[in-house]
């Protein structure tokens, strides 16, 4: 079985998107603009399983992390969906759907790193950074890159988060803010 990609990854909310629009791009990072993705999270015994859609293309997501609040490793799989729809009854059926999060996400580019700047329906504004590995890494780059961006976007500790947006929907910790 081949080994699951792996990224150090970072979540957090952001009190102010334009500003982190400027700091990206004054770090460098290029703006592929607007994604529309609604993220459908089913009930698994362990890890998270979600069918990402994002217009005509959709992905199977499998995925792991720690819950904490810091820049964590994240283990994950992607396989190329051509019938969405059919997986999407199949799994409900097996599965259960857990949650549906929908997000307009503007994806921003800097060396290896994925810098999403996310407006999450029913949630609000976030950063997540992604520094993706190389299979051989021992991911020291990569926290590397992380924190610097962390750095350049002056993300608190405070913002940090531990969870995922979907747990966040779940729980309902956040106040809804309506912008897609």
């Amino acid at each position: 079985m081949e080994k699951p990609r792996r990224n150090i990854e970072l979540k957090a909310r952001d009190p102010d998107p334009d500003r982190s629009l400027r700091a990206s791009l004054a770090l460098g990072a290029r703006d592929e603009g607007w994604l529309r993705q609604t993220d459908t999270y089913f009930r698994v015994p362990h890890g998270r399983l979600t069918l990402r859609e994002e217009g005509p293309a959709a992905q199977l997501i499998a995925y792991e992390r720690a819950d904490q609040a810091v820049a964590r490793e994240s283990r994950y799989r992607l396989v190329t969906v051509s019938d969405p729809g059919g997986l999407k009854q199949a799994l409900s059926a097996a599965l259960g759907v857990l949650v549906v999060v929908e997000k307009s996400r503007r994806l921003m580019l800097w060396q290896n790193v994925r810098i999403h700047l996310d407006d999450v329906r029913g949630l609000g504004s976030f950063i997540e950074i992604e520094a993706v590995a190389d299979p051989a890494s021992d991911l020291t780059s990569e926290r590397r890159e992380a924190n610097e961006v962390q750095k350049a976007l002056a993300i608190a500790p405070e913002q940090v988060m531990a969870v995922s947006y979907s747990d966040e929907l779940l729980r309902g910790a956040c106040k809804p803010r309506e912008h897609l």
